[in-house]
């Protein structure tokens, strides 16, 4: 079970229904449970930021779509629950403020009020540089860290100082980051992550999928074993690519026939 502040426990997410951009219902309801990853898919403008935004603030009706958000059945005044709930790592990571990584993690530590600061501040750094290929050194300067880097440092943040019990993230594929290990460390820690994508590997990583259309929930999709095998045959091209992408950029010359890719 995740703690929230005042020792609540919570053991759902739950996300009912309100209207497409065409006013007609959107007669679904959706239950999340801890360590759960859902993929919120559907074309540019299909609403799945719309939807993301609605967890994050935890909707009660009040905004364009009409959902409500609530927590194991009770709406969020209901339950009596403060402090900041969830979390959302947008496509756009850019630091401002001139603290090296170290600061800035310990002072969040701080804030946190854990009991190591030391120790978590280095737990985190070690996280987020498990996530990236070029890593980086506690005394970097945040303004500097490429926009991988930031965002690995902020899903390692999510996931293993931060007590919000919710991760909202809008698309990593193009972040330049293991999307596997950043998967697995946020399902170790127990977050409910709902992640919008559009990239088919990361898709089919999640437990369920979220088709959006015309502002609503269209679909749930349960993955299924066929889906599975499917996903380990994209891992496999996926970790060729990558392999490849770290060749060219040691300046090597690929000179001998892809395997993963279709002969004349």
């Amino acid at each position: 079970m995740i703690m929230i502040k005042n020792d609540y426990r919570l053991n759902s997410l739950e996300i009912s229904g309100g209207t497409d951009k065409s006013g007609r219902p959107e007669n679904i309801n959706i239950v999340l449970a801890p360590g759960e990853i859902v993929c919120v898919v559907g074309k540019t403008g299909s609403g799945k930021s719309r939807l993301l935004a609605d967890i994050e603030c935890f909707a009660q009706g009040d905004t364009p779509s009409g959902r409500k958000v609530s927590i194991n059945g009770d709406n969020i005044k209901s339950a009596g629950i403060d402090g900041r709930r969830a979390v959302q790592i947008s496509q756009n990571m850019n630091f401002v403020a001139d603290l090296r990584v170290r600061d800035f993690l310990a002072m969040h530590a701080q804030c946190r009020q854990a009991a190591n600061i030391k120790e978590t501040v280095k737990n985190v750094i070690g996280g987020a540089n498990q996530l990236v290929g070029e890593k980086f050194h506690a005394n970097a300067p945040l303004s500097q860290l490429s926009g991988g880097q930031s965002r690995a440092l902020m899903i390692a943040d999510a996931a293993m100082l931060s007590f919000s019990p919710v991760v909202l993230i809008d698309e990593i594929e193009n972040a330049g980051i293991d999307r596997k290990k950043a998967l697995a460390l946020l399902v170790k820690k127990e977050k409910i992550t709902l992640i919008s994508t559009h990239d088919p590997l990361l898709a089919l990583m999640g437990n369920r999928r979220i088709a959006m259309k015309n502002g609503s929930i269209a679909r749930i999709v349960e993955s299924s074993p066929e889906e599975k095998e499917n996903l380990k045959r994209l891992e496999r091209n996926d970790n060729e690519m990558a392999n490849l992408k770290d060749r060219l950029r040691r300046g090597e010359e690929i000179k001998y026939p892809l395997s993963f890719l279709p002969s004349r």
